[in-house]
């Protein structure tokens, strides 16, 4: 079973298919991997063995009669806690929904069930996604793929590593900040936020000025392309989900390629530190793409890149109103950080909601502004690899050899952006410190142009394949 654990979805369902590798063999290699290394990594909060196995039970039927329903049938997955799955516990992070069991699934693990995919688990998150660090009073803290030492980032923290570790194929995240890219960075896995609308967001209260976004996350950009194919399309519960943007199973008869392309780049806002290792990795980057033929220019990111005043006054203003008198009511089940959170909102006012959300607007079209002659902008992902394990959200950290202040718009200044301005925006693996720890980059593309930017993604894959290595688990 050991040489299951890393194949990609493409290689496991040419073997289901072919009827040489059965779902409930493969389901029961997944359950297994997941209880060896759940003391180690902490990645999971519910694991349902049982009905992961029946439903594996079931796609083995419905395939040996013929009954084949596509790349994911009878494939293995988990979804990250906050998102909604009928019959099986989701406490969004937090010992206040501990025991809490929704009747309904959340649109994109509706159309996984329906595309033959097999829940096996809950991953890690921290109170209601609200950090980037895995940790919360119900379970403690999530490791790193790669060193028990570091943290796992977060929001989705725990579908990140549970990928990573080679405990299943894919899973269900979510992207609020980064929450997808920033563990999918310091685990060296592929974490997509696709354009806002693309995946209907069945659980977001305010539909209309969303920001956050139920994700893939994958070992590799083919994975990503055949969940997020499976998850997009519109849907009534969302009025910005349509069919825009949403990207096909590759048929194009010649590879995706970088030649000709229009790259545009910048290592990092002005001002912000850059961990030297993070530099050395993203030059190496950009060596590779204009090698490969791409078209090369730097951006300047100045203080329309400031995004961290907008994206909290938005963020902890939304968590003020849906969990302000749950913190009141039950002090004792939160963390004195998710705490801290929801009071630093109590004096924003409508005024400076309405004002941020007109800064917004203006940080979308200077963005498209960028992309109107360009293929992608590319950046790293983060400014430093993982954080230490025992890390606080408002606790100093350090970069390039300094104590600074600022987690959010010192580590991650490039992943809250595209949360804001709904642009699509793919973490890749990037390679690796002196230390071992993951580094990641990150391309972003126009609105609406998730396929176009897929295939850059999967371009730019082909070229680094070194990049892509096993935790010792």
């Amino acid at each position: 079973m050991t040489d299951l654990n890393y194949l990609s979805i493409v290689e496991l369902s040419a073997l289901i298919r072919g009827k040489q590798l059965s779902p409930v063999e493969l389901t029961r290699s997944v359950l297994e991997r997941a209880e060896r290394l759940q003391p180690t990594l902490n990645c999971f909060i519910t694991l349902c063995g049982d009905a992961a196995l029946e439903a594996a039970r079931i796609a083995e039927q419905e395939i040996t009669a013929g009954q084949y329903r596509g790349p994911l049938h009878g494939i293995p997955y988990a979804a990250k806690d906050l998102v909604d799955t009928a019959g099986v516990r989701t406490t969004y992070g937090t010992l206040a929904y501990k025991d809490h069991v929704p009747g309904q699934d959340a649109v994109a693990v509706a159309r996984l069930r329906q595309a033959g995919a097999v829940l096996f688990g809950k991953t890690t998150t921290p109170e209601f996604g609200s950090q980037c660090i895995t940790r919360s009073p119900l379970f403690g803290d999530t490791r790193n793929a790669w060193s028990a030492a570091h943290s796992s980032g977060g929001s989705s923290g725990g579908a990140a590593v549970a990928v990573a570790a080679g405990i299943g194929p894919i899973g269900i995240a979510t992207d609020g900040g980064g929450s997808t890219r920033i563990p999918a960075a310091v685990n060296g896995v592929v974490g997509l936020k696709q354009s806002l609308g693309v995946v209907p967001h069945s659980q977001a209260q305010d539909a209309f000025g969303n920001q956050t976004y139920v994700t893939p996350i994958s070992r590799n950009v083919m994975d990503t392309v055949l969940m997020l194919d499976a998850m997009a399309g519109a849907h009534g519960c969302d009025p910005w989900a349509s069919a825009r943007g949403t990207p096909a199973v590759w048929d194009e008869q010649t590879p995706p390629s970088l030649a000709g392309r229009r790259i545009k780049y910048c290592l990092a806002p002005k001002g912000k530190l850059v961990e030297p290792s993070v530099e050395q990795a993203f030059q190496a980057a950009l060596n590779t793409m204009a090698d490969a033929g791409a078209k090369l220019e730097p951006f300047e990111a100045g203080e329309e890149f400031d995004v961290e005043p907008i994206w909290r006054t938005v963020n902890h203003t939304v968590w003020r109103s849906r969990f302000g008198k749950l913190v009141q009511d039950r002090p004792q089940d939160f963390s004195a950080t998710f705490i801290r959170q929801i009071e630093s909102a109590q004096h924003f006012t409508a005024a400076d909601y309405q004002e941020a959300m007109f800064a917004r607007t203006r940080l979308f079209r200077h963005v498209e502004n960028l992309l109107g002659d360009a293929d992608i902008l590319v950046t790293p992902t983060l400014l430093r690899p993982a954080l230490p394990l025992d890390q606080d959200l408002y606790s100093p950290f350090e970069i390039a050899g300094q104590r600074i202040e600022g987690i959010r718009s010192n580590w991650f200044p490039w992943t809250m952006p595209f949360n804001m301005t709904g642009n699509p925006a793919i973490s890749l693996p990037n390679g690796f410190d002196a230390a071992g720890l993951p580094i990641g980059i990150q391309f972003i593309g126009s609105l609406g142009r998730d396929k176009a930017l897929l295939k850059l993604a999967l371009a730019f894959e082909a070229l680094t394949p070194q990049h892509y290595r096993q935790p010792i688990a």
